[in-house]
C-alpha cells in the first residue's frame, strides 16, 4: 500500500501499510485545543471511519507536551459560556455535547486507536486519551485533571471514562486535587499499558503495536472492539448474548483458514479491508 499524507493546519495525517498516524503539530502552543483542533479532529475521524485502508490509528504529538488541553482563550472567543441567563446556561449543554461527540468518535471508530504520550497530558488531553484503546507513555509523561485547578468540572469524558480504567478512589484524588499522575504510577494503575525511556521509543512501540493489529483480519478486529466496549458497559449475560449475535454476523471460515495457514507457514495473512462507508449526508 502506498503512503498517503494529508496536510492539515493543526494535525498531520499519514496512512501507510494499513496504519494511520495522526500527529498534533502545534508544539509552540503546547498543542492546546483551539477551534481548529476540534474541527480538524472531527473531520479526520469521520474520514478514517469511512475509508477502508486504515486498520489501526496511532495518535502522537510533537514538542515537550502531548497536549496542555483546552486553549483558555477559546472561552473568551469562539466558544461562549454564557451564565447570565437560563437560556445561555442551557446552550452550554449543547456546546459540550458537540465536543464530547468528537472524542466519542475515537471510542466508536471502526479501528483501534493507540495514543503515544510524552510530557504533559493535561485537561482536555486526558479526555482525549481515555477514549483511546491503548496508551503508551514516555517516562516524562504525566496526567493532570487540570479543570479543577481553574475552577471547573472536567466535562468532555474524563470523569466518565477514567473510572472504567483505574480505581475510583484514584480518580477522585486526581479530580478533586488536580495533582499530576506520573507515567510510572499511571502504569501501575492500568491507565498506561507500558512506559518507555523516550518519546521516540514510545512512538515506535505504538507503531509496532498498530502494525500487529493491522496484520489481523480487520472484521475480526472490528468485532473484538465492539464486544469489549459493549462488555464494559453491560452485564455478563447481556454481553454474552451480544457476542453470539456478533459472531454469527461476522464469522468467516475463509479468514480462520487463512490465519491458521499463515501461522503454519510463518507468513503474513491476506485479509480483505473493511467495506468503505458512504454517508447519506454525502449523497446528491
Amino acid at each position: 500500500m502506498n503512503s498517503d499524507t494529508t496536510p492539515l493546519s493543526y494535525f498531520s495525517l499519514s496512512v501507510a501499510e494499513h496504519v494511520a498516524h495522526l500527529v498534533l503539530n502545534r508544539p509552540e502552543a503546547m498543542n492546546t485545543m483551539n477551534p481548529a483542533f476540534w474541527r480538524e479532529l472531527d473531520a479526520v475521524l469521520t474520514q478514517l471511519h469511512q475509508r477502508s485502508d486504515a486498520r489501526a490509528l496511532v495518535i502522537s504529538s510533537t514538542g515537550k507536551h502531548f497536549s496542555a488541553g483546552m486553549a483558555l482563550d477559546v472561552f473568551g472567543g469562539a466558544v461562549q459560556m454564557d451564565d447570565r441567563s437560563a437560556e445561555g446556561r442551557a446552550a452550554i449543554f449543547d456546546v459540550l455535547t458537540e465536543l464530547q461527540a468528537t472524542f466519542t468518535k475515537l471510542e466508536t471508530l471502526r479501528i483501534p486507536v493507540i495514543a503515544a504520550i510524552q510530557g504533559g497530558c493535561i485537561g482536555g488531553a486526558v479526555d482525549m486519551v481515555t477514549a483511546c484503546c491503548i496508551r503508551y507513555a514516555s517516562a516524562d509523561a504525566f496526567f493532570c485533571i487540570q479543570e479543577i485547578n481553574i475552577g471547573m468540572v472536567a466535562d468532555v469524558g474524563t470523569l466518565q471514562r477514567l473510572p472504567k480504567l483505574i480505581p475510583l478512589a484514584v480518580v477522585k484524588e486526581l479530580a478533586y486535587t488536580g495533582r499530576r499522575l506520573p507515567a510510572a504510577r499511571a502504569q501501575e494503575y492500568g491507565l498506561v499499558n507500558e512506559v518507555f525511556d523516550t518519546p521516540q521509543a514510545t512512538l515506535a512501540a505504538a507503531m509496532q503495536c498498530a502494525g500487529e493489529i493491522a496484520s489481523k483480519p480487520p472484521v475480526a478486529i472490528w468485532g473484538t472492539k465492539q464486544a469489549v466496549n459493549y462488555a464494559r458497559d453491560h452485564s455478563v449475560d447481556d454481553s454474552l448474548r451480544q457476542m453470539g449475535w456478533l459472531q454469527g454476523a461476522i464469522w468467516s471460515n475463509a479468514h480462520v483458514m487463512e490465519a491458521v495457514t499463515a501461522m503454519k507457514h510463518k507468513r503474513a495473512g491476506t485479509f480483505p479491508d473493511l467495506a468503505t462507508l458512504s454517508s447519506f449526508k454525502d449523497g446528491n
